[in-house]
């Protein structure tokens, strides 16, 4: 599954701080937001694999989603997959903040998998929710009298 000349696996051996698990799952939220209908269309910036002598005009618009959008898809998605877990889960692959998404969006912009239009910041990402309010809040448990 880790094969060297895939890029994923390239930067998994250079960046050590999240799991794989971590990036499908933020891979998987971003597919989750656009079906959620979160985003809107706009012009992104070309990615590093992008032809060099590729025209700004040609591009077309893509549903971009936010940092904060994104980061409430990945919310849904982890309460909806693990339930209670979700904090859990997140943790054991090293994500304890909403920045922790920020950093791996930006590697994924980084190996060219993913685009941002001018506006977008590494900083969009931070402070969205604290992890306790957003994935522990929701649940409680009660004893029988």
């Amino acid at each position: 599954m880790n094969h060297p000349s895939d890029p994923l696996s390239r930067l998994l051996a250079e960046d050590r701080r999240y799991k794989r698990e971590a990036y499908e799952f933020v891979w998987k939220a971003l597919s989750y937001a656009h079906e959620l209908g979160m985003g809107s269309e706009r012009y992104s910036e070309p990615g590093p694999q992008a032809e060099p002598d590729e025209e700004p005009a040609a591009q077309q618009p893509q549903r971009h989603v936010t940092g904060q959008e994104l980061c409430e898809a990945i919310r849904r998605l982890a309460l909806r997959e693990f339930g209670y877990m979700a904090k859990t889960v997140l943790n054991s692959w090293g994500v304890y903040t909403t920045g922790d998404f920020g950093e791996i969006v930006f590697n994924f912009l980084r190996i060219g998998w993913m685009r941002k239009t001018a506006e977008d910041r590494r900083e969009d990402f931070d402070d969205v929710y604290d992890f306790d309010t957003a994935f522990e809040q929701e649940f409680r448990i009660t004893l029988p009298e």
